[in-house]
């Protein structure tokens, strides 16, 4: 078989990863990497022997299938172009800044009949896909994804950041409308809310409380579920977790989640250059996850009366 033309769109601190992956792999040819800073684009394009590009649009005609690491507000820009050019797209989360920019890129993606998925890796991570197939009936969640300070993504906030992966885990384990959101954020090093605790009240009575921070001194990577008779706890980082429950005769049961392990990217990768081969729509395509964004965007207006409160609270300190 052919190999797949390939190539990177911003290969920034986590873009550069992808560029990794995509030269590692047997069925890609990864053909160029493009970033506005010419020298850095230089450098990964020397580094995994492919051409060097600054402008994405001298992709076309070249590369079958792009992967879009570019800063959020521009997925929509590059991500519509290409796939009106007849390229395949994996566009990083979040799918965009906004819904109507979404829209655009979903609405894109049919019309040229093209394949768009979105780069929420942790649906590849072999643990958490057994917790998924875990969940029967789940009605109360805990999770925290904590990580120290890093100068990325910083044009969006912590819950399009980080929390969006775990919501998209929730989103795809309840079956239910939700019914109510509540969250509080707080700017800490940046201009945008680098921690953030949100509770969502679902219709059918679940309740999921998530933590995210980027500005932690340790790294945490941590999901939990309660369903009847049934507990079910997730390591993302170690890839392995428990299900403790009773079976029917009230005998407690352990058993451990110890998937063989891998990494999340190269298996999203595999998948969306399998979607790009075979034309089968992805697992996480653009219009399956447009309801993630959505949620997202709705904690972040839940968000801003808090986030009004803390700018009164600290402007009072600094008088003091």
């Amino acid at each position: 078989m052919d190999k797949i033309r390939t190539a990177v769109v911003g290969v920034g601190a986590f873009g550069q990863n992808h560029a990794r992956v995509l030269a590692g792999l047997a069925e890609a040819e990864l053909v160029a990497v493009v970033d506005a800073n010419e020298t850095r684009a230089s450098e990964i394009a020397a580094k995994y022997g492919c051409e060097a590009l600054t402008d994405y649009r001298q992709l076309i005609g070249k590369a079958d299938a792009v992967c879009v690491a570019a800063p959020t507000a521009n997925h929509a820009e590059v991500g519509v172009a290409l796939l009106e050019a007849g390229i395949d797209v994996l566009v990083e989360k979040p799918l965009a800044a906004n819904l109507g920019a979404a829209d655009q890129l979903i609405n894109a993606a049919a019309q040229h009949s093209r394949i768009l998925q979105v780069g929420h890796l942790e649906r590849y991570n072999p643990a958490v896909e057994e917790a998924i197939k875990a969940a029967v009936l789940p009605l109360f969640f805990e999770v925290h994804r904590l990580s120290t300070f890093a100068p990325r993504s910083l044009d969006i906030d912590v819950v399009l950041d980080l929390m969006i992966h775990d919501l998209d885990i929730v989103l795809a384990m309840v079956d239910s409308p939700i019914n109510r959101i509540e969250a509080a954020g707080v700017p800490i090093l940046s201009r945008q809310p680098d921690i953030a605790s949100v509770r969502i009240v679902f219709e059918n009575g679940c309740v999921a409380n998530l933590t995210a921070s980027r500005v932690s001194t340790e790294k945490v990577r941590k999901l939990r579920f309660f369903q009847p008779r049934q507990y079910v706890s997730v390591d993302y980082t170690a890839q392995d977790g428990v299900v403790i429950g009773l079976d029917d005769n009230n005998v407690p049961q352990f058993r451990k989640i110890a998937p063989e392990k891998a990494e999340p990217l190269v298996r999203q990768s595999q998948a969306f250059l399998r979607s790009v081969a075979t034309r089968e729509q992805p697992r996480v395509s653009g219009a399956q996850v447009r309801g993630t964004l959505e949620t997202a965007l709705r904690i972040r207006a839940e968000m801003e009366t808090h986030a009004g409160i803390i700018e009164k609270t600290i402007a009072a300190h600094a008088k003091q």
